[in-house]
């Protein structure tokens, strides 16, 4: 199979780099800094979402923006503490792309963002964090926006993704989607394309755009 596209928009964690033990870490301390329960805060999806929105679900709305900068602040602490590794494949595959042609899209915030990617050496020239947004994945905003930003229509980008709520947001964006096994299993998730990472892919650029191929 091969997919053609004019730009490349890859969601962060779980897709380029891997933070689920700094995750795990962090929001396990804040709940438990907000008294949270157990039960109470096992109900909520973590992954892939915009932490105001998680806090939201949570907590009264006159603790959240002092709960959002308190989970950002220990997300960006635990970086430097083994807090982020690169994925397999992922070096590989956007040092073969020009710096124009890809984007990174996340729901984190701006910062988190640049921290965990600046630790693993990945320097996006485009970036759409939580901060440049008002709706969130699985809304399709931040990867229109992205779009936008890297000028191509919509119909000419792949969507990179390990979670649901990012593939649900590249498909209401009109975008082919690839989904990538590394948080759910394949069966968890619905895209054009399923592999288990970015490994599994190779990458060619030609005057025409990009073409993306599984690997033999």
């Amino acid at each position: 199979m091969k997919i053609h596209a004019q730009a490349l928009l890859f969601d962060n964690d779980g897709t380029l780099v891997s933070s689920l033990d700094s995750v795990h870490r962090c929001w396990t301390r804040w709940a438990t800094e907000y008294g949270l329960t157990a039960e109470e805060f096992g109900r909520v999806e973590l992954h892939g979402r915009p932490a105001v929105e998680i806090a939201a679900d949570l907590l009264p709305a006159d603790v959240v923006p002092e709960a959002v900068a308190r989970i950002e602040l220990l997300e960006v602490e635990d970086v430097p503490n083994g807090g982020v590794r690169l994925l397999p494949g992922t070096k590989d595959f956007l040092d073969a792309l020009p710096a124009d042609r890809w984007a990174v899209v996340t729901s984190a915030t701006r910062r988190l963002a640049e921290a965990r990617l600046d630790a693993v050496g990945i320097l996006p020239k485009t970036l759409i964090a939580a901060d440049d947004i008002t709706r969130g994945k699985p809304d399709p905003e931040p990867y229109l926006l992205a779009a936008h930003r890297l000028g191509v229509d919509p119909a000419h980008c792949v969507v990179f993704e390990d979670a649901p709520a990012g593939l649900e947001a590249g498909r209401a964006a009109g975008m082919t989607t690839v989904a990538l096994a590394t948080t759910h299993q394949a069966h968890e998730v619905t895209a054009d394309l399923v592999v288990k990472d970015l490994s599994a892919l190779s990458v060619l650029v030609t005057d025409g755009g990009v073409e993306i191929s599984v690997r033999d």
